[in-house]
């Protein structure tokens, strides 16, 4: 028998079956997304009349009541409730963000708000051959039981409330959905506003005019039918039941194999074996850095191991690489990933500083993500010695105008002004588009500051010895785009090798003194052809690959 260690701990092929088993959840979840949106625009043609929602139900019908509809359904619904138990009985903890445990509740709340509603429409026609029509659903549901009705009604609130929650946290790391979101919520209101709309039309509809529905025949008695009900309950809160004792009973094996981790300033946790240093801190309270949330795609939670690391597992895949890539010491391991089985003395390498762990948990852009942007880096060539020539004020007022010009043209063009860096200027784009549109405002907005710059020498003439000149770069990648900072001076901006990479080819256009330099990557994402331009291939420090850039002497010789 495998020890409790080998069958609790997360080694890489558990890992593989905890993905697997989130997109099989995934997709039974989109499978029942699919029969309540259809479902409930179903219910919606109750605005029209209840002849409509008839016809609507032929189409309902044909789609999930074929052999193929209804195992995909059941099948979903059986799998996407046992998952969701496997979920609940692997978790280590049931402390969770407020949004995942309303999902949770949801979820296993659901069942028993439907059962009474499934026996009645399924149950009834798999057993009796007899399909109830919208008239004796809604008569039933709106003039004889309407409490039956209103419980109905929160069911469906509930359950369509419980897949968008699902469908939040699969799309919120996609890059494009804060462009959606307005789009996505709106829908999300509409439809259970129209089905419940539809419905209650449809019962003052068949109240105002009974005799329009004749007489609506009982359904056939089937012995088997009012144990339908009680079945289904006593599975489902059966299996609830059994999950929650086998969590009891899991907590108290692993709390007879329990480890301590040791911080600093005398601070110890204890933990059953099998759990994270994350884990660990989090139980104690102790503040601890994790901008990914624990999911081992950032090395912000890393920790130096003091004493005990001998007897310790090793590293797994996913944490031995992304050490690698930071170059950690021998001693230095991840701490969402790092499930020590021994006592262990950590120190965290990343301070949580003076604001503590509130400052990682803002919410929105604030822990950062991963977009592909455009980046423009541009800068005044022979500022210095202009400014030395003058008053003070004078050259503040030169720098506001260019600054002005510089602001204006990248905002026109849709981009978004990072930070100001002496006379230069690091302007962002793709923060709500797509890296091709992004790599086609930078572009437009280096022109459009071009034209600018020679507006302003034109309008300023008699104050320069010679015509302001600059220097611009533009560069497209990805990037960690988030609030950063302290305080009042925390702001929008990003960082990573994109941004590096930018920084060098402007470094690049002065050297050469030419008026752009522009990447490989963006040209491409662009659309332009380069192909008659001087190619250089630059050398990025800190940077394995090398990076292909094209060299333009004057900016404004790209517009058609």
């Amino acid at each position: 028998m495998k020890s409790l260690q080998s069958r609790l701990a997360p080694e890489a092929p558990v890992s593989e079956i905890a993905i697997r088993t989130r997109e099989i959840r995934l997709v039974t979840g989109l499978i029942l997304g699919a029969f309540l949106l259809t479902h409930f625009s179903n219910h919606a043609l109750g605005l029209v009349s209840v002849e409509a929602m008839e016809g609507g139900r032929a189409w309902f019908n044909g789609l999930w009541r074929n052999p193929v509809g209804t195992v995909l359904l059941y099948g979903s619904i059986l799998t996407h409730f046992l998952l969701a138990l496997l979920a609940l009985f692997r978790r280590r903890t049931l402390r969770m963000p407020i949004r995942e445990a309303a999902q949770l509740i949801l979820g296993l709340s659901l069942p028993f708000l439907l059962i009474a509603h499934v026996v009645g429409t399924r149950v009834e026609w798999a057993l009796t051959a007899q399909d109830s029509g919208y008239p004796e659903v809604v008569r039933n549901l709106w003039i004889r039981n309407p409490e039956i009705g209103a419980r109905q009604a929160l069911a469906l609130v509930i359950a369509w409330l419980h897949g968008c929650l699902g469908i939040y946290f699969w799309l919120r790391p996609k890059t494009w959905f804060p462009r959606s979101a307005l789009l996505l919520y709106t829908g999300a209101l509409l439809v259970p506003v129209l089905a419940l709309l539809g419905f209650a039309e449809a019962g003052r509809e068949i109240a105002d005019a009974p005799e329009r529905f004749g007489q609506i025949p009982a359904p056939p008695a089937s012995m088997f039918l009012p144990m339908a009900g009680p079945v289904l309950y006593a599975f489902f809160g059966g299996s609830i039941a059994a999950t929650v004792t086998a969590r009891f009973i899991r907590s108290g094996l692993l709390w007879s194999r329990r480890v301590r981790v040791f911080y600093p300033n005398d601070l110890v946790s204890t933990v059953p074996q099998g759990f994270s240093v994350l884990e660990a801190s989090r139980i104690a309270g102790i503040p601890h850095v994790a901008v990914c949330g624990g999911r081992g795609r950032c090395s912000t939670c890393r920790v130096r191991v003091l004493e005990g690391l001998q007897r310790q597992p090793p590293p797994s895949a996913q944490e031995r690489g992304t050490l690698a890539r930071i170059k950690a010491g021998p001693n230095v391991r991840l701490a969402c990933q790092f499930r020590p089985t021994h006592d262990v003395s950590v120190v965290p390498i990343l301070s949580t500083g003076r604001n503590g762990v509130t400052a990682l948990v803002r919410g929105g852009r604030a822990q950062g993500q991963e977009q592909e942007i455009a980046v423009l880096f541009c800068d005044l060539r022979g500022f210095t010695s202009l400014a030395e020539r003058r008053l003070p004020f004078d050259t503040v007022f030169i720098l506001n105008r260019y600054f002005e010009a510089v602001g204006a043209s990248v905002e026109d063009a849709g981009g978004y002004i990072d930070k100001f860096i002496g006379d230069g200027v690091l302007a962002l784009f793709g923060l709500k588009t797509t890296p091709q549109q992004a790599a086609k405002q930078a572009l437009d907005a280096a022109l459009r500051i071009k034209a600018a710059l020679a507006h302003l020498n034109e309008e300023y003439a008699s104050e320069f010895e010679h015509p302001l000149k600059i220097a611009m770069s533009l560069h497209a990648g990805p990037a960690i785009v988030g609030q950063m900072g302290y305080g009042q001076a925390t702001s929008l901006t990003a960082v990573g090798d994109t941004i590096n990479a930018a920084s060098r080819l402007e470094g690049l256009a002065k050297e050469l003194d030419v008026e752009l330099v522009i990447s490989e990557d963006l040209a491409t994402r662009a659309g332009l052809d380069l192909s008659d331009r001087d190619r250089q291939i630059v050398q990025i420090r800190g940077r394995a690959a090398s990076l292909g850039s094209w060299i333009i002497p004057d900016a404004l010789s790209l517009v058609p």
